[in-house]
């Protein structure tokens, strides 16, 4: 049993998770006593099953974070879910309520966050491309969808691009390509994108340390696009290397990482994540 309050971050694998470091930052910030430790829950139906039961025991427990392959199988072992994470089909979050466990996605805000100015502004027209169509590409459609964005979704089979899109983002004209589109250099003349919001995002694995590299051409990006890739081993990845030296604004994909964490902090712990520290987060989370 635990001696004081604290929450987990489940996966498998789960050793290199960064959220130990980000939470653990957090509380010594605050002065909060308490704790938040990585558990590895094997890829099995049955231990994922096993997990909650076990947890709830311990009144210490608050909750934890959910990621790969729990974020779907978690689902059906919850008391709540909230409306987000049911239409997104995943939950990353689940907090300890009453006597029941409620189920959040905070991938979605997280990811919206660092873009908040930009999307404070009154925009003509805004238009997301947006590179892969695995479980982060869910969020991330769905968060840029309900803030008015028309979506072109590449990957590598258009068919699963195009049923995501039909699913989660069912108004307006949106698209599916293959991802190769975006390899080959376009003479595609872009009209006056004065007023206009243009995102380029990499949700895929793509350009990961020990991954593939992301082949994407930057003549398919409108003047004055926003490069963000969630990649963040690497942080700096060739992909925003490669956007900064064409002249394009760029986010990397610590931002939405520490984003969905504060989310999830309040929920665990009732304190918001003191973010006037996060140029000190960032430094302890590249060392």
């Amino acid at each position: 049993m635990s001696t004081r309050r604290y929450a987990q971050v489940i996966g498998d694998p789960i050793a290199q998770s960064k959220s130990p470091i980000i939470h653990g930052f957090w509380l010594e910030k605050l002065g909060i006593e308490a704790d938040y430790r990585a558990f590895l829950v094997e890829d099995e139906v049955a231990a994922v099953e096993a997990y909650f039961p076990t947890a709830l025991i311990d009144s210490d427990w608050v909750g934890c974070n959910v990621t790969m392959p729990h974020k779907k199988a978690v689902i059906p072992l919850l008391d709540t879910v909230d409306p987000v994470a049911t239409r997104i089909g995943a939950v990353n979050t689940v907090v300890r309520e009453g006597y029941g466990l409620a189920g959040y996605n905070t991938d979605a805000a997280g990811f919206l966050e660092p873009l908040s100015k930009d999307l404070s502004k009154q925009h003509f027209y805004r238009m997301a491309r947006i590179l892969g169509t695995g479980g982060a590409a869910r969020a991330i459609v769905t968060a840029l969808y309900d803030e008015g964005f028309t979506l072109v979704l590449a990957g590598r089979t258009p068919e699963k691009a195009r049923a995501i899109l039909d699913e989660l983002a069912p108004k307006g004209e949106h698209h599916a390509i293959h991802l190769d589109h975006f390899a080959e250099p376009t003479d595609f003349q872009f009209d006056d994108r004065e007023g206009c919001l243009d995102l380029i995002v990499n949700t895929s694995p793509l350009g990961m340390t020990g991954q593939p590299p992301l082949v994407f051409d930057w003549s398919h990006a409108p003047p004055g696009a926003i490069a963000y890739d969630i990649v963040t081993d690497p942080v700096d990845t060739e992909f925003l290397k490669a956007a900064r030296a064409a002249g394009f604004e760029t986010i990397d994909g610590l931002n939405m990482l520490i984003g969905q964490a504060a989310a999830a902090f309040e929920k665990f712990f009732g304190a918001k994540a003191p973010r006037e520290h996060d140029a000190e987060l960032r430094e302890r989370l590249t060392a």
